[in-house]
């Protein structure tokens, strides 16, 4: 049995879905793998967790901010520790503070690493495997100087689960119905959706919102501000997506194009729902998308208008393009081939000699040193805990979650450096960020 630690910040969003997914699949094919999981801040959501314990198996268990002993002995008692990564503030609190003892280390990274959050400059070439879960990330030139030996040590295994799916639903002999699932920060979310869905020229046309409803004052302002107050409908977060997804037609899925995204969740869920995606060219969608086979790819608002309208106005073209893109997502995106991926990866794993990485290394001593190690190193936050006037900021820099800087303040207030790049954000005229490529097409 090779006894696999996960350490995660939460078991919430896509992560939860696919490590509960792992854990059923693992359980269920017996192959001699179990996958235990530490959570290291309280749960907001408890869906995935159940799913776990429902196995009652106590090789597939859950604890929550377990103390710093306990997670030692976790970890001693695992042949591999596999680390659930992004820039959440408690990750490299755990790597640098917590002393661990020896192991093998995983990281299986759930950011892209093209842009901001970055994946910290050393961290792939001290950890033992590096699993990407898009294959975009490869071409991250943070990786270009590593040797042949350490380019070995990195992987792409994706995750969705989507084998097991409902039949599609019958679309036929109705209009197209429109949503978008997923998060609403500008982060994520394109920061001119509003000005994209204003160039349609179809004066009825309404967007369905799946999932949680931060900004929302913010597209309602923009869109009463182009003259469509009517273009949204906030549904809300929803546990039963497939449901939801089981109502639309047509996914617009215009993504900002620095966005931290990688696996895609809501997208590929869409596609096996045979919900027909609308991309931007973006390096994770286009990995997943086939232009004019499983979805259209597009670009700037003026090509999304002209694509869209036609899409809404051929039915056989979007039943078409709903078929092939479900046949795929849904052989594509499972369980069992996600868990064969990390089992390939675990055996080879196994190979090597339980050993201490020096993290504080890679990510510095102090909070503050953390945030900046997922940071451009010619970025806004000068060492003096200043903000330059007329820096490079983005949209991620205001969010207050996302690893963002109020996100680390909120573990650590005591740092006094965080706390005065938070002051500097928050003081006018801050209020937008500066950074052109933001609102490009």
């Amino acid at each position: 049995m090779i006894r696999v630690l996960h350490i995660t910040p939460h078991l919430g969003g896509g992560v939860g879905k696919a490590l509960s997914g792992l854990a059923l699949q693992a359980a269920d094919e017996n192959a001699g793998v179990s996958h235990r999981f530490i959570c290291l801040e309280a749960l907001e959501k408890t869906q995935f967790v159940e799913a776990i314990a429902a196995l009652a198996d106590p090789d597939f268990a859950v604890e929550v901010c377990p103390s710093p002993d306990r997670l030692r002995a976790a970890i001693a008692e695992a042949d591999i520790v596999q680390f659930e990564f992004w820039n959440h503030p408690l990750l490299p609190k755990c790597l640098c503070e917590a002393e661990l003892p020896p192991h093998r280390a995983l990281f299986w990274c759930h950011i892209s690493g093209l842009g901001n959050p970055r994946i910290p400059a050393g961290l792939a070439a001290i950890a033992d495997r590096w699993v990407f879960t898009s294959a975009c990330s490869l071409d991250n030139p943070a990786f270009a100087d590593l040797s042949d030996a350490e380019r070995q040590s990195l992987g792409v295994v994706s995750s969705a689960g989507l084998a097991d799916l409902p039949p599609l639903p019958q679309r036929r002999g109705r209009p197209p119905r429109l949503g978008y699932v997923g998060t609403l920060n500008f982060a994520k979310l394109h920061p001119r959706f509003v000005e994209f869905l204003a160039a349609v020229p179809l004066a009825n046309l309404r967007v369905k919102l799946l999932g949680d409803i931060a900004n929302r004052a913010e597209l309602q302002a923009r869109c009463a501000a182009v003259g469509r107050p009517d273009l949204f409908e906030f549904a809300g977060y929803s546990e039963d997506i497939l449901a939801a997804l089981a109502d639309l037609d047509i996914l617009v899925y215009l993504l900002n194009p620095l966005h931290y995204g990688t696996a895609e969740n809501a997208l590929v869920e869409a596609m096996a729902m045979g919900v027909v995606p609308i991309v931007l060219d973006n390096p994770a969608e286009r990995r997943i998308v086939t232009h004019g086979q499983t979805g259209l790819v597009v670009n700037g608002p003026a090509e999304f208008a002209e694509t869209l309208t036609g899409l809404i106005n051929q039915p056989e073209q979007r039943l078409a393009l709903a078929q092939q893109a479900a046949g795929f997502a849904r052989t594509r995106y499972t369980f069992a081939e996600m868990t064969a991926g990390l089992n390939a990866h675990y055996l080879d794993l196994m190979n090597a000699e339980k050993r201490q990485p020096a993290y504080a290394a890679v990510f510095g001593n102090c909070p503050c040193d953390w945030f900046k190690a997922f940071q451009n190193p010619n970025g806004p936050y000068a060492d003096d805990g200043s903000i330059p006037a007329g820096a490079d900021l983005a949209h991620g820099d205001f969010e207050r979650s996302k690893g963002s800087v109020f996100h680390f303040l909120k573990y650590f207030p005591d740092n006094p450096r965080l706390r005065s790049w938070s002051r500097a954000l928050a003081e006018p005229p801050r209020s937008a960020p500066r950074n052109a490529r933001q609102t490009l097409a």
